[in-house]
């Protein structure tokens, strides 16, 4: 999942406490202190955008 910090605010990584979540989105997963933090409102998680291609099928 993505997530970035709220506004204003870093947050630390699990498990490197000197290396922080800002506002740039960063792939975490969902692990129980992280889930805290999104409950807190200190993270938030960041949408995922799908790009679809459409394939054309030309009948010959």
């Amino acid at each position: 999942m993505k997530v970035k910090a709220k506004n204003g605010i870093k947050v630390p990584k699990e498990n490197s406490p000197f290396s922080y979540i800002e506002q740039e989105p960063v792939e975490i997963e969902a692990t129980l202190y992280y889930q805290r933090r999104i409950a807190d409102g200190d993270l938030i998680v960041v949408a995922e955008t799908t790009r679809t291609t459409r394939k054309e099928v030309t009948n010959g």
